[in-house]
């Protein structure tokens, strides 16, 4: 299966263009999280995304994002199995954010 992904300078751009039309989900653990997130995303740990697949917008983009983009892509393909064509993993995760040099909160 081919997912659906985007890069840091495609999620820079439209958070600059319009942050009320995405959502960012962040797979991490929360202990994950604690040391460095994208500001505004939501946690869901990757276990909990079956269960919480309900918060998961219908009519924005979602972004979903890890520490490299292997567990954020594990996510994009199941909840694209299960009818989600909105959602798009962050390629390269955290570590392609943080060596663009962009903020953490």
């Amino acid at each position: 299966m081919v997912i659906n992904e985007i890069d840091v300078d495609e999620l820079v751009e439209l958070m600059d263009a319009n942050n009320d039309n995405i959502q960012i989900i962040d797979v991490r653990q929360p202990q994950e999280v604690a040391a460095g997130a994208i500001g505004g995303m939501t946690n869901i740990p990757m276990v909990s995304i079956p269960l919480r697949a309900n918060e998961i917008s219908d009519d924005k983009q979602v972004i979903l994002v890890c520490r490299s983009g292997a567990r954020s892509g594990q996510c994009t393909a199941w909840l694209m199995q299960n009818g989600k064509n909105n959602v798009h993993n962050l390629r390269g995760g955290m570590i392609a954010w943080s060596n663009s040099g962009l903020q953490v909160a």
